[in-house]
């Protein structure tokens, strides 16, 4: 289900499992142990993840999964949704869903775990588990909210509201819409732009624009901003980006 193919400093992931891209157990394990990897490789900047065709990024789970009743399968099926997105939530990578279509259920928790989300014109989203009588067990009930407000995120899971591209951006559910089909072209420019910034930088800023959505104190997450800027000292990537800043060229970081 998992494709991985690297452009330079970028992870590019993709989605295939046809018709609608929805995850399996398998499928969500491997997601799992790519970003583990990819998290592993001082090579590897950025992780762009999309979605196989025109209509779908990801449905989310396959409902005939539970359909039969299997709490043992839906165990092990909502604890790999809970995995797979809470290690892509943490990744020290910048990472960015080009999100090409429908993004349901636990496909746009999948997107939800990124740090940036890019939508195409045409794309739907949606959590609309309490429709089939389950809930948001990917993260979605606790990552929504932190978006979009808890207003809209009561929309979207309690009524099972859908929103198109244009509403996603108004709220803050996505960061940009593009033109049908340009999703990914512009997911890797950004990307691309992870490379001038220092990943030393990178690695801490991310830390700390999480300390609040993970139940950090401002007072100590304050605190915590102070100890990491000084701690950037301790690296050469500090002196270098300084120096190159000065000099006008491009910085070399280690």
């Amino acid at each position: 289900m998992i494709e991985l193919q690297r452009q330079g400093q970028t992870a590019l992931v993709t989605l295939n499992r046809p018709p609608a891209n929805a995850f399996s157990l398998e499928g969500l394990r491997q997601l799992r142990q790519t970003i583990l990897e990819l998290d592993a490789d001082a090579n590897v900047r950025a992780l762009v993840i999309t979605g196989n065709g025109a209509k779908f990024f990801s449905a989310g789970a396959d409902l005939n999964t539970f359909a039969d009743g299997d709490r043992a399968r839906a165990l092990d099926m909502i604890q790999a949704f809970g995995a797979a997105f809470e290690v892509l939530a943490d990744s020290r990578l910048v990472t960015i869903a080009a999100i090409n279509g429908y993004a349901m259920g636990g496909g746009l928790e999948c997107a939800l775990a990124t740090d940036i989300r890019v939508a195409e014109q045409h794309a739907q989203l949606a959590l609309p588990e309490a429709t089939v009588g389950l809930l948001p067990g990917g993260t979605g009930t606790q990552t929504l909210p932190w978006l979009v407000g808890e207003g809209w995120a009561k929309r979207m899971i309690l009524l099972g509201e859908r929103v198109d591209a244009a509403t996603a951006l108004r709220i803050g559910l996505v960061e940009e819409v593009v033109d049908s089909g340009q999703a990914l072209e512009r997911a890797l420019a950004l990307a691309q732009r992870v490379g001038a910034q220092s990943p030393d930088s990178v690695k801490a800023c991310k830390a700390l624009i999480h300390a609040g959505r993970n139940g950090v104190p401002r007072v100590a997450a304050l605190s915590q901003e102070r100890e990491r800027f000084m701690d950037l000292f301790n690296g050469p990537n500090q002196r270098e980006g300084v120096n190159a800043f000065l000099e006008k060229r491009k910085a070399a970081w280690q």
